[in-house]
């Protein structure tokens, strides 16, 4: 499965679409008041990236399980450091309800987070390369 986002910033305004496979979407996010840049930066996107990955994949391993999960809220911190630093500190908690008991509950949110893949991929250190770089 190939993913993919691309944003556009121009004269004020901000265009975000991101694409898996086939189906490309657009994504509500402003610009920046003073019109150049986002309004949300890349962290908090980061962060958004993980909550959103526990999220779906608490719902996708819920159903392989047979368990009914009522809902799930998902919170992200970190902290970023001066201009190139990496982030650091990075924690999130998570809350469910469901159906099914505390233990399996439980045990299905563990589960869910040895196989979160936007984590794993953070925790393996990915490299990130740019491929193309030109002047329009």
């Amino acid at each position: 499965m190939i993913i993919s986002a691309r944003v556009t910033n121009e004269g004020g305004r901000h265009h975000t679409v991101v694409r898996t496979g086939g189906n490309e979407q657009a994504v509500a996010i402003a610009a920046k008041a003073a019109g150049s840049g986002s309004s949300v930066n890349g962290g908090e996107l980061l962060f958004l990236a993980l909550a959103t990955c526990y999220c779906n994949d608490i719902y996708r391993e819920a159903a392989e399980r047979g368990i009914d999960v009522q809902s799930i809220e998902v919170e992200v911190t970190g902290r970023f450091g001066g201009k190139g630093e990496p982030a650091q500190q990075i924690t999130y908690r998570a809350a469910m309800r469901s159906t099914a008991s505390e233990e399996e509950a439980l045990a299905l949110m563990h589960h869910t987070d040895s196989v979160a893949e936007i984590h794993n991929t953070l925790r393996q250190g990915m490299p990130v390369t740019m491929t193309e770089c030109r002047v329009l």
